[in-house]
């Protein structure tokens, strides 16, 4: 890694959670402020959905957050951490089946893995899938902050899909983020919010492995700094045909957001075309 960002990164890492998602929301303004490109989308994206200016705006905010805490989530001590439906998988575990957690873009998404590996990692460690950051200090940074007790990272290629599905039939649990829009000829068009999306069908896929038991969760981030919220709700039956499987995990995804639309990701360009597998 670079010194310089080194330093930043660590810098901030020691600053309280509130100092953090104050800064956050000033870089989230600054960004909207300052990229019409990323304006307008933003603003498009919620519009769509069917959502008020008000919650788009709140949003912007919310956005920068995600940013700002990133250095004390990935260096930092632990942060507090609240859980609304831990029982949902103690009962999963209990039947002895793999377990996939789909988690949308939305509040602190990196916050629902850690929080997972702390609580129940010892037992049953999550693998989550991720796409290596371009730029090589971002990119052992990540490594780093992903490869902890309880919680493994796969690559986005065919090892890492296969990582996943062995975990599974061994009973672990997997997450993933099934908004991402996969690589061209690795997912279907189905409807989000009213729109067809480029849809990953590998959720479907990890989902029909072994009996897997899926479940959905988000991270609530909680006002002023006072930590987080972890969300767990059931689903299934999956359906085993690719588009109505498709279009229930969108439909799920839908109802998470709904929970709280202002920390959804309404910047993430859902509805861009896949690009050609590399």
């Amino acid at each position: 890694m670079a010194p310089p960002i080194q330093f930043l990164f660590r810098t901030l890492s020691l600053l309280p959670l509130p100092v953090l998602h104050a800064l956050g929301w000033v870089l989230g303004w600054a960004s909207f402020l300052l990229s019409a490109r990323y304006r307008r989308r933003l603003l498009a994206h919620a519009k769509q959905a069917g959502f008020s200016s008000t919650v788009a705006l709140a949003s912007i905010g919310e956005a920068g957050k995600l940013v700002a805490e990133l250095p004390r989530l990935w260096l930092g001590r632990p942060v507090r951490v609240d859980w609304d439906g831990a029982e949902l998988i103690e009962a999963a575990q209990a039947q002895g089946s793999g377990v996939l957690f789909l988690t949308p873009h939305l509040g602190c998404f990196e916050i629902t893995a850690q929080a997972y590996a702390q609580r129940f990692g010892a037992r049953r460690p999550m693998t989550v899938l991720f796409r290596p950051a371009r730029q090589p200090w971002l990119r052992d940074l990540v490594a780093g902050a992903r490869q902890r007790p309880g919680l493994l990272a796969a690559p986005t290629t065919l090892a890492g899909v296969k990582q996943l599905i062995k975990a599974l039939k061994g009973g672990d649990v997997v997450g993933l983020l099934p908004d991402q829009v996969p690589p061209d000829g690795q997912g279907i068009w189905a409807p989000f919010f009213g729109r067809d999306a480029y849809t990953m069908t590998l959720s479907a896929r990890l989902a029909h492995s072994g009996g897997t038991k899926i479940l959905v969760s988000w991270g609530e981030r909680l006002s002023w700094g006072k930590g987080y919220r972890v969300h767990v709700r059931p689903f299934g039956p999956l359906d085993t045909d690719a588009a109505a499987a498709a279009r229930q995990i969108n439909q799920a995804m839908e109802a998470l957001v709904r929970e709280c639309p202002a920390q959804y990701l309404w910047s993430y360009d859902r509805y861009k075309s896949p690009t050609p597998l590399r």
